[in-house]
């Protein structure tokens, strides 16, 4: 791999050298007045990025995965009934954490590449008259196959439900980079992580709590020591942390935020939908299909790229890293093999992708796909030739 060029992995993402310094700071002391002057900030930027007045805020040093312990140990006990989707990789490994916690988890089985099916949540829980469904679990933006769901329809489904079950989150791959409502799509729980849409290393998992979550740590029978917000609670009141904090990434993320806010979270949005556009329409000129099943549901930080039949799509990403030094995506689970995943988020601008779409060509025609050099380069030009870049607009 070479330092120089730019990944086109899913996550960890590209990290503008901005945030880079921000990191790089000297020792202070955590327990002093100064770190409040980090924790608070960070914080409150998370919350604007979430959409939210009222969502409690917690970081910890972990990635995603401590969000999704941190989500269910907070407000559930051993037995509570979960429903959740399994449409990908990130949606199983949710579930086999919260069967792993004792949890009764009630599964949706997907076809990979579609989307979360609400109508189907909707009767699910309209059949749950003793509402033994604690919580329901949904996969925003599935990084595995590049599908994003409704969270705004399965809310909604639940409303017409009558149903109490908390709404949980993953976020990973979608907040920051795609519109988040954590207010208007009455989310409980949100889960995130430093190291996509945030453009910073991996090593701060964080997560949004609702007051009706929040309400439930009390009645949590889940084990929990590390990741209990109850002590972030008191920690948080003395502008402190309940043990050792990653002060640099903090004032990373505090400075993501900044940058975020700063360029607006509408263009932040609109930028993502025009970088992914435009690698949907070179995989269309390549002839070859995404693992999303329909246009709804195609993901604005990840296109899983099938691959034709027979070809082991794993040969495009060990090639592209041996022969070019680029980073794409290997598919995982049940699309091993069969599509290569170009990460499109955080940190990228047209020019950025553009040289990712030219090494996949490149790769391809010398693993003997029949690949038109500059076909797809060539689709994805028009349509940012097309669609230029707010900070372009502003400049003009």
């Amino acid at each position: 791999m070479s330092f120089q060029n730019p990944v086109f992995i899913p996550g960890p993402t590209n990290i503008p050298e901005v945030l880079r310094k921000a990191c790089d700071m000297p020792t202070i002391d955590h327990r002093s007045p100064l770190f409040g002057s980090i924790l608070h900030p960070a914080r409150d930027g998370v919350r604007q990025v979430l959409k939210s007045k009222n969502a409690e805020v917690y970081i910890f040093p972990s990635t995603g995965t401590g969000g999704w312990e941190t989500a269910i140990t907070n407000t559930l006990s051993p037995g509570d009934g979960v429903l959740v989707a399994r449409n990908g990789m990130f949606s199983h490994r949710w579930i086999d954490m919260c069967q792993r916690h004792d949890l009764d988890v009630q599964i949706v089985e997907v076809p990979w590449g579609s989307g979360i099916p609400a109508e189907r949540y909707g009767e699910i829980l309209k059949a749950d008259s003793a509402h033994r469904i604690k919580a329901v679990l949904a996969t925003h933006n599935e990084t595995a196959t590049g599908v994003k769901s409704d969270i705004a329809a399965i809310r909604a489904a639940m409303d017409q439900a009558n149903h109490p079950a908390l709404l949980m989150v993953d976020g990973v791959s979608s907040i920051g980079s795609m519109d988040f409502q954590f207010d208007g799509w009455g989310v409980d729980v949100a889960v995130t992580g430093s190291q996509k849409g945030f453009m910073l290393t991996a090593g701060l998992a964080i997560v949004g709590f609702s007051p009706k979550a929040h309400a439930m740590t009390a009645s949590a029978k889940l084990h929990r020591t590390f990741f209990d917000i109850r002590d972030m609670d008191k920690g948080y009141a003395n502008s402190a942390f309940p043990y050792t904090p990653p002060v640099g990434l903090m004032n990373g993320l505090k400075t993501a935020c900044d940058m975020l806010l700063a360029e607006g979270l509408d263009n932040v949005f609109a930028r993502h939908t025009r970088i992914a556009t435009g690698v949907r329409a070179a995989a269309d000129a390549w002839g070859m299909p995404l693992c999303a099943a329909s246009s709804d549901v195609q993901s604005d930080t990840v296109s899983a790229i099938c691959t034709p039949d027979g070809f082991d799509a794993t040969k495009i990403v060990t090639h592209a890293a041996d022969r070019y030094g680029v980073a794409f995506g290997v598919g995982l689970g049940d699309v091993s093999g069969k599509v290569f995943r170009i990460g499109h988020l955080g940190s990228l601008t047209d020019v950025m992708t553009l040289s990712g779409l030219a090494t996949a060509e490149m790769v391809m025609a010398d693993l003997g796909l029949p690949i038109q050099l500059g076909s797809g380069v060539a689709a994805a030009q028009e349509h940012y030739r097309a669609t230029p870049a707010q900070a372009q607009k502003d400049a003009a």
